[in-house]
């Protein structure tokens, strides 16, 4: 059942939480800058920016895309570069996390979400997503859609906490079978297939099957979200027709939700 004193204060707490998000992103600007780092702008935050100048009115979080093998340079680096009370959180540095996505977190700070386990001691502070990018082979968009959805599908599952019963098994048995074998043909045409003109995300965080011309991407160039400079793809428009369809539409007033249960921008108070 909704509780609309819950409600009330997500809303009212929104704007703290993307002001500390925001900080959180120009942190991670400042070292891939210093490092040589490409990244830009991706998914909401990019939409967010061309239609709105700085966050959709109603989102609450940050989204980056990154090469992989910059997120993984990234990933060397930003522990001794990140300023105090910033928390890099990887499946290494913090193996209770639930999700395999590489988040920067601010720890003074509370983010609740469906399916969190407060069980489970992973860090659950504000954060900026890092999404890892790879060359895809030029095969129809069908395929793509098809295997990234039965990968990503079958990977969540299968990291899903389950109980021990008869159905758990047949789901092991069946999406364990699915995922070697999706994996196993997305290798093979990664071998017959050129990669030089698409890229995406990883396969486990592409349920919808995305998938960008690399000219779309690069050259990287600049836009201003929240009246300030950062990284974006080099033709927002097509990467956002890429995401979105007709990106410039405003979703109707019972699709504006914020994603968060709750949240508190500031555990404790600074002097």
């Amino acid at each position: 059942m909704k509780n609309e004193f819950l409600s009330t204060y997500v809303a009212n707490n929104l704007r703290a939480c993307q002001l500390k998000q925001l900080s959180i992103l120009e942190e991670m600007d400042r070292i891939c800058q210093k490092h040589h780092l490409t990244y830009w702008l991706d998914g909401g935050t990019l939409l967010g920016a061309v239609r709105h100048g700085g966050f959709i009115p109603w989102d609450d979080d940050i989204d980056i895309g990154m090469p992989l093998a910059d997120m993984q340079k990234f990933i060397e680096v930003a522990p001794d570069e990140l300023s105090e009370g910033l928390f890099l959180q990887t499946p290494q540095s913090d193996p209770s996390s639930k999700e395999p996505i590489i988040k920067v977190r601010d720890l003074n700070s509370l983010y609740v979400e469906f399916g969190d386990n407060f069980n489970a001691d992973y860090q659950k502070g504000l954060f900026v997503d890092i999404f890892p990018f790879i060359d895809y082979p030029s095969i129809p968009k069908s395929w793509v859609k098809k295997l990234t959805k039965g990968i990503s599908k079958s990977y969540s599952i299968l990291h899903t906490q389950h109980y021990y019963s008869l159905r758990a098994f047949a789901e092991f048995f069946y999406f364990g079978t699915k995922y070697w074998l999706f994996k196993g043909i997305w290798n093979l045409l990664g071998l017959l297939y050129k990669k030089d003109t698409y890229l995406s995300n990883v396969l486990i965080n592409n349920g919808y099957g995305i998938m960008h011309r690399k000219d779309s991407v690069f050259p990287i160039s600049e836009i201003i979200f929240e009246g300030k400079p950062f990284k974006a793809p080099a033709n927002p428009d097509a990467y956002l027709k890429d995401l979105y369809k007709n990106y410039m539409d405003i979703p109707s007033k019972d699709k504006q939700k914020i994603h968060a249960i709750y949240i508190h921008p500031e555990l404790i108070k600074k002097p």
